[in-house]
């Protein structure tokens, strides 16, 4: 009697520590989360100093450009700048990335720099396009859907939707592109993607899985791109609509619904 009355106070004490643990399960990822997010010794760091060393050299050279855009006096020679206005962002905004490097993830994070504070994924995309002289609303633009992002600096028929295609098909689309600096919204999520004339991408977001920070990957790391089933894309740099807009200081207005 005395044993079956143990195995019932067993059971009792399990049964509600599992009730406890079900109904603080957020809590309980996010305490191990916390704990599991060790980054490695080598692992990059946010640099503050650099970016806004960046920033200030970008946007000199855009007022160099814009100069000689405004000079041109032919439509080859406007075209003209804007081709070096694309290889000036196709080299900066990748540089700008990675000084993000090691910034941590959350989900209601709003960072608007590399740093300490956290930066949900929307909000990584917003705060670098505006620091690079993208005329655009920061938050407004951070809480949409990855789709309106994409749609507020492209047309419909520049941006490309995939649903349950399989991943090495998929870059090898991107890549047959050229060369480019892309948003690239997926299931949940929102990232750059940033095609290489080599022939090779490098995923750059905030990562909500481990180590939970922004993160540069590659083809083969960038799981989170692999796993997605729903993905749009689009070249931000291969649109002279957006060249000149970003050179002119014209304004984004937000997508919405």
């Amino acid at each position: 009697m005395l044993k079956l009355l143990g195995r019932l106070t067993a059971l009792l004490v399990l049964g509600a520590a599992i009730a406890v643990g079900w109904i603080f399960y957020p809590e309980i990822e996010h305490f191990f989360r916390q704990r599991l997010a060790t980054k490695p010794e080598d692992a990059p760091a946010p640099d503050l100093d650099q970016y806004l060393l960046l920033i200030s050299e970008l946007d000199a050279h855009r007022q160099r450009l814009l100069l000689d855009y405004e000079q041109a006096t032919t439509d080859q020679e406007r075209e003209s700048v804007l081709l070096s206005a694309r290889a000036l962002l196709e080299g900066a905004l990748p540089t700008l990335m990675k000084c993000w490097l090691g910034t941590p993830w959350d989900f209601n994070g709003t960072a608007h720099q590399p740093g300490p504070d956290k930066v949900a994924c929307g909000y990584f995309v917003s705060s670098l396009l505006q620091d690079a002289g993208f005329q655009i609303e920061w938050a407004p633009l951070a809480q949409q859907p990855s789709q309106n992002i994409l749609a507020t600096f492209l047309p419909e028929e520049e941006m490309h939707i995939r649903v349950d295609t399989d991943y090495e098909r998929f870059v090898d689309e991107v890549l047959s592109f050229g060369p480019g600096i892309h948003i690239v919204g997926l299931d949940s999520h929102v990232a750059f993607l940033v095609a290489q004339s080599n022939g090779t991408i490098r995923f750059i977001h905030s990562s909500g899985s481990s180590p939970w920070c922004v993160v540069d990957e590659n083809r083969t790391t960038a799981h989170t791109l692999q796993r997605s089933r729903y993905r749009v894309f689009g070249n931000l740099t291969a649109n002279q609509n957006v060249l000149a807009a970003w050179l002119t200081q014209q304004p984004f207005p937000t997508k919405k619904n």
